[in-house]
């Protein structure tokens, strides 16, 4: 019951990066790709209708690890209380800048709020590649497990390359976003630019093999001890081919959800080479926490997979309706303001 729990929450967290993974993606490129004030009212009113509701999937990943795993919950959000801290401020900044950039017409307030928009969407990337950096090379959990990190070494070497390469990964996807979702000089733009990251992209996972290996070496090793796990690579891997075919017959649709898999595929990839930790003590250390140490209960697990099913069915019909509805045709209409 703990290994199904397991996997309902990384679909939940595949779910939210894919998802609230482009809009982020949309603001760090916001000035970088949109350059007139024009420019700017079509890349925000593009993702719009649906920014903030894709933060609804972070809410529901912390929901599913406070139920299934609470010790790895208190353990996470105690000893990375500061980067939560930091998450916290840059989801209210950003939300901050798109819902009130259309309060006060003057070029100071918009370029103020999209100065705002850009760099707490392009630090949220970061803080949470981090984050995913701190689990996979674990933490420095005691018997009681607790842990405790200052800022300084939250900010490791290895966390901050998966950070860089998190930003990255986004800022790709926001980009085949945009020329999917956008028309003129700022699509011509984002479809370069997408075009110009695929490289990165798929350089990233082979630049981050060694430093991955020195730091948790059974993140790899688990795949030659089970052949079946590789899946999730190998979707990454065909995920990231469909989306070059796709970039070059300027198929951006396809492009994008190609995107959205390659992203599944690391996140994936990564639960695989985790399991069965939530949250690892750094390598060599015993204090670990696992999908059965960190569980609740069995009667507890049992009673919230009877209900958890129905409500991410209408979470996921609402999602479908509203999706249909704002982002209907290839470009559709403009959206207009927040």
């Amino acid at each position: 019951m703990s290994t199904a729990w397991f996997c309902f929450l990384a679909v939940m967290v595949a779910m939210y990066v894919v998802l609230d993974g482009f809009d982020l993606g949309v603001g760090a490129l916001h000035l970088r790709l949109a350059k007139t004030d024009e420019e700017r009212e079509q890349a925000t009113a593009a993702i719009g209708p649906v920014w903030n509701g894709n933060e609804v999937w972070l809410i529901a990943s912390g929901g599913i690890l406070f139920l299934a795993f609470p010790a790895a919950y208190a353990a996470a959000f105690s000893g990375l209380y500061f980067g939560l801290i930091i998450v916290l401020w840059l989801l209210v900044g950003r939300g901050l800048a798109l819902e009130l950039r259309h309060q006060i017409d003057h070029p100071m307030w918009h370029s103020a709020c999209d100065t705002v928009f850009a760099l707490s969407s392009a630090a949220l990337a970061l803080v949470f590649g981090v984050a995913l950096g701190n689990v996979v090379r674990g933490v420095p959990l005691n018997a009681r497990g607790y842990f405790s990190l200052p800022l300084f070494h939250i900010l490791n070497w290895y966390a901050l390359l998966i950070g860089v390469f998190g930003v990255i990964v986004l800022c790709a996807h926001g980009a085949n976003f945009l020329a999917w979702r956008t028309a003129g000089d700022l699509r011509a733009r984002a479809a370069l630019l997408a075009r110009r990251l695929w490289p990165v992209t798929l350089l990233g996972p082979l630049v981050l093999a060694w430093p991955t290996y020195h730091e948790r070496h059974q993140m790899l090793t688990t795949f030659g001890d089970h052949p079946w796990r590789l899946i999730f690579p190998l979707l990454g891997i065909a995920a990231l081919a469909a989306q070059f075919v796709y970039q070059r017959r300027d198929q951006w649709l396809h492009a994008f959800l190609a995107s959205g898999l390659f992203i599944v595929g690391l996140l994936t990839t990564m639960a695989a080479g985790l399991y069965p930790y939530i949250l690892p003590a750094r390598q060599g250390q015993p204090y670990g926490l696992t999908v059965h140490n960190a569980a609740s209960g069995h009667r507890a697990l049992v009673t919230a997979i009877v209900w958890w099913p129905l409500g991410i069915a209408l979470a996921a019909a609402y999602f479908v309706f509203a999706y249909r509805l704002f982002f209907r045709g290839q470009h559709g209409p403009n959206l207009g303001n927040l």
